[in-house]
């Protein structure tokens, strides 16, 4: 046995005491306070920086087997504080039952007398029924394979995305040393987005790495094909399309068009796919933001986006040209990302696990404090009502404060220790 795996399996026995007092809770949602979801979820952050620091040497073996076992716990038990996954499951159920689930909104259906009651109890719970689905065709037939397995079930949802988190990290740990991948498989948000509450990012997150590693490697054909299925779950994987397909052979970036087009064109036959759905997201929502929010005490809500908008762009355009001067290497995803949800309206917890595999490859302070800091958005009314005098969707200001306050200070750390290397 190599020096350091008893303190790993040491860790991973307390972990699993963490995610099982937290899926108990899951299953009781009543009794789940603050203080009992913080403290649990702090103690499972805690648990893997002392493990990465404890653990001078690790065996992915072990790791792989840790991780499986938190994740199987998060599998046992619901959804936690999150309600995203009836959309899901009602997605599922229109996609087999009409062949497409865009263009008509859940609120349609009310009073249907045709659904099944199994669904009827699942649509009674799908959050802004007015609006028609925002997700993309990838995950849409994910939604179905799970309906096929078990309908309005969300449990298969679980374990497909339980199991892609498991093929993410093998393949992460096919990149950089275990150590640092421990970082990503014990992280607390992770394990409660993906296991515990079905965020179907993962799914995207698992095909945007695997084109990445696969050019590399220079199996272009592979990067194409992965790349258009992590485009085909969600819009943020747009953001690394040019420095995957920079300098490869045209007829790749024709894979890539093809297969993206082929994803998306039976639902284009009837209406405009997860589009729809995506400008109201765009127009409407705001939630957890930091430099959007602040600018609209001086500025229109289209004024501020299109500012952000300008701003992003140079920055992008300037990462870009730097990465293209140089030979093809692994992109600052965690860069792109990090500067990205910093200018975005809406930043939900889940959205940082796109960029929690890059910050295994370039570790970061702020980085990996962002990934628990953001779980501050959980901290409103709706989520512990009868605990708390939150509002119900509204963040009060220190909430934010203290959130976006953590990960500044984590950035300027990494700035003095960058200083002084």
């Amino acid at each position: 046995m190599a020096k350091g795996q008893p303190s790993l399996h040491l860790w991973g026995a307390i972990g699993a005491v963490i995610y099982g007092v937290l899926a108990w809770y899951s299953l009781y949602p009543q009794h789940l306070s603050p203080a009992a979801f913080y403290g649990l979820l702090g103690g499972g952050f805690l648990l893997s920086l002392l493990a990465f620091r404890c653990s001078a040497a690790v065996s992915p073996v072990h790791l792989l087997l840790w991780t499986a076992a938190f994740r199987l716990l998060g599998c046992l038990g619901q959804p936690l504080l999150e309600d995203d996954f009836y959309r899901y499951l009602w997605d599922g159920y229109r996609f087999f039952e009409s062949g497409s689930p865009y263009g008509i909104a859940p609120a349609a259906f009310f009073g249907d007398g045709t659904i099944p009651q199994q669904f009827i109890n699942v649509l009674a719970q799908v959050n802004y029924p007015q609006f028609p689905t925002i997700y993309g065709p990838t995950l849409e037939y994910s939604f179905l394979l799970a309906h096929l397995i078990a309908p309005a079930q969300v449990w298969p949802l679980q374990i497909l995305y339980f199991l892609l988190d498991l093929a993410l990290i093998a393949l992460l740990l096919k990149m950089v040393e275990a150590r640092w991948v421990l970082l990503y498989a014990w992280s607390p948000l992770v394990i409660k987005e993906l296991a515990f509450t079905a965020h179907p990012d993962g799914l995207g997150v698992f095909f945007l790495m695997l084109a990445l590693f696969w050019r590399q490697r220079e199996y272009f054909a592979g990067a194409s094909v992965a790349l258009a299925l992590s485009v085909g779950a969600k819009v943020f994987a747009w953001l690394l399309v040019p420095f995957v397909l920079w300098r490869m052979p045209r007829r790749y970036w024709a894979v890539f068009a093809l297969v993206l087009t082929g994803l998306y064109a039976p639902f284009l036959v009837d209406g405009d796919a997860d589009l729809a759905g995506l400008r109201v997201f765009v127009e409407r929502w705001q939630f957890n933001g930091s430099l959007f929010p602040l600018l609209q005490h001086w500025l229109s809500p289209v004024v501020s986006k299109v500012l952000l908008a300008m701003v992003f762009l140079v920055f992008y355009l300037w990462v870009f040209t730097r990465h293209s001067r140089m030979d093809w290497r692994m992109p600052r995803g965690d860069w792109l990302f990090g500067v990205f949800f910093l200018f975005a309206p809406v930043v939900n917890a889940w959205y940082l696990i796109w960029l929690l595999p890059f910050a295994v490859i370039f570790p970061t302070a702020w980085a990996w404090s962002a990934s628990f800091a953001v779980l501050l958005s959980y901290l409103i009314g709706i989520n512990f009502m009868g605990v708390t005098y939150l509002p119900l969707m509204q963040q009060p200001w220190w909430v934010l404060s203290l959130e976006y306050g953590v990960v500044l200070l984590a950035l300027v750390f990494d700035w003095i220790r960058a200083r002084e290397l």
